[in-house]
């Protein structure tokens, strides 16, 4: 791609719980290669305890962690995005932000944790999963040697990722 880091962005629905647990670990994994930003097409309005709990693991402090609009993304001065990647089957083939320029856009499907009504135990029990699944796609993109490889095949791997 290019020298300066490669922004990403992780939508999702309720930008409450799946791609806040996507952005955290890439943030802190990518060090200087990425920045990394979440959002969601209809808010839930806040980051989910357990989801915020977990982002932490890896080193993301609490206070950068809130639930934002993807209109952010489309305003005049919103960083341009080199990748798009959405976390939840609500959010696959929504449209990116306007205004986010021409990514590389991929889903990375992964079960709602938020919907699992099965007890406050068992809904806790599910956030688990959900982030170590998203924790590895995003130690996988970390590998990848984008300075290598052009947009159409970051595309390609980042797509892949997503059916592992």
């Amino acid at each position: 791609m290019n020298q300066r880091a490669c922004n990403v962005l992780f939508l999702c629905t309720g930008n409450s719980a799946r791609s806040i647990m996507a952005e955290a670990p890439l943030n802190m994994l990518g060090e200087d290669r990425f920045r990394v930003f979440s959002a969601g097409s209809r808010l839930g309005g806040k980051v989910q305890p357990e989801a915020a709990e977990l982002a932490q693991s890896p080193g993301c402090p609490a206070e950068r962690m809130r639930s934002k609009n993807r209109d952010e993304f489309a305003a005049a001065r919103a960083p341009e995005m080199d990748m798009v990647i959405t976390v939840c089957d609500n959010a696959a083939g929504e449209s990116c932000p306007v205004g986010a320029g021409d990514p590389a856009v991929a889903h990375w499907g992964v079960p709602d944790p938020v919907a699992v009504d099965d007890g406050e135990d068992r809904r806790r029990r599910a956030f688990v999963p959900a982030f170590a699944t998203l924790r590895w796609r995003v130690e996988l993109l970390v590998a990848l040697p984008l300075d290598k490889f052009g947009l159409l095949a970051a595309q390609g791997k980042l797509r892949e990722i997503g059916g592992q």
